[in-house]
């Protein structure tokens, strides 16, 4: 009896480190064009993807774009904007909504030497 309660409380622990695993702490590694054509099924995703930062004044805010023109807005404004005009890699949580379209909200950014 006590070797059955064993293995049940064993089960039962493996089942708690399974749930409390972190899948959406899981870094999708993705370039913009996927994240533009497949927005809805990335939302509230944990992405890194690069481009280059550029901004618009009015009404002030900041993305990543590629030579194509894909765009995902980027925040906070204070971590991207000393990055505009370089080309970066980007870590962050991904949303898309059609009202508010695509955004990333940094984790962590760095420069990219595209020597």
């Amino acid at each position: 009896m006590k070797a059955k309660r064993q293995g049940v409380m064993a089960g039962v622990a493996l089942l708690v480190l399974v749930a409390c695993s972190d899948s959406a702490g899981e870094v999708r590694q993705v370039s913009l064009p996927v994240l533009i054509n497949q927005a809805e099924q990335l939302d509230g995703s944990r992405v890194a993807t690069r481009g280059t930062v550029r901004h618009f004044e009015d009404p002030l805010h900041y993305w990543i774009e590629d030579e194509d023109l894909n765009r995902v807005e980027v925040f906070p404004h204070e971590q991207i904007a000393p990055h505009l005009g370089e080309t970066v890699r980007v870590v962050g949580d991904f949303e898309y909504s059609r009202r508010r379209g695509r955004r990333l909200t940094l984790e962590s950014i760095e420069p990219v030497d595209e020597r």
